[in-house]
């Protein structure tokens, strides 16, 4: 488990994934070396899907603990890795809520 986040404030959710989703993007032109999520994006196919796996398994513990800032917490890494595999793998947020429309509707 990280180190929580201090002094955590409601945001809008849209422009908060919007805006990392542009800056993941971006990490395409970073070396590997120097950024995290370069080497994510680049690196070992196994290596990303594993770590996807194991924030999800995060979650659940967190919840399991009813520990409500460490679910948000855990919550955040797993969005994250979730939106580098899908930029990793060239999903975008706008096909991602086509396809969470199309199940509401």
């Amino acid at each position: 488990m990280g180190v929580r986040t201090a002094n955590v404030k409601d945001g809008d959710i849209a422009e908060t994934l919007e805006g990392l989703a542009a800056t993941l993007h971006g990490r395409w032109d970073y070396d590997p070396s120097e950024s995290y999520t370069a080497k994510l994006l680049k690196g070992g196919e196994d290596d990303l899907l594993k770590k996807l796996a194991e924030e999800a398994s995060e979650v659940i513990m967190a919840c399991k603990d009813d520990d409500h800032d460490h679910i948000r917490y855990e919550a955040g890494d797993l969005v994250y890795h979730l939106l580098v595999v899908l930029e990793r793998y060239g999903v975008t947020l706008d096909e991602l809520a086509g396809e969470l429309n199309a199940r509401v509707r």
